[in-house]
């Protein structure tokens, strides 16, 4: 069953931005441990970045659970690339969330479909 669906578009000179002006307070309120790391290993951090920050939107949107916060959402890839995403601080127990992230040099864009696990 469809719960929701979501859209989000980030311009990738805003999380530049925020993390040049509060450095690891920003990236440690938005994203997991594993998330800064796994972008570290990236030649485009900051796009990289701003895809996870907009399918992150994307997937509140999508949920419309207000509970849900920046920590509880981890975005990961699977070993074939494809984005997936880990819900932790036992959020979304029931859902399944199905995103798609792309970005080029000045935007990164996601969009997430939501629906009950059965």
């Amino acid at each position: 069953m469809l719960i929701g669906t979501g859209v989000d578009i980030t311009e990738v000179r805003r999380i530049r931005q925020a993390i040049e002006k509060w450095g690891d307070d920003f990236l440690r309120r938005v994203f997991t441990e594993s998330e800064i790391e796994n972008a570290k290993t990236k030649n485009s951090f900051y796009q990289h970045l701003a895809g996870r920050f907009a399918a992150k939107e994307a997937i509140f949107k999508a949920a419309g659970d207000k509970k849900i916060s920046w920590q509880d959402i981890q975005i990961l890839n699977s070993r074939e690339g494809k984005p997936l995403c880990r819900f932790l601080n036992g959020r979304g127990k029931n859902i399944h969330v199905h995103i798609s992230i792309s970005h080029v040099k000045t935007y990164a864009v996601a969009n997430a479909v939501v629906t009950k696990k059965s």
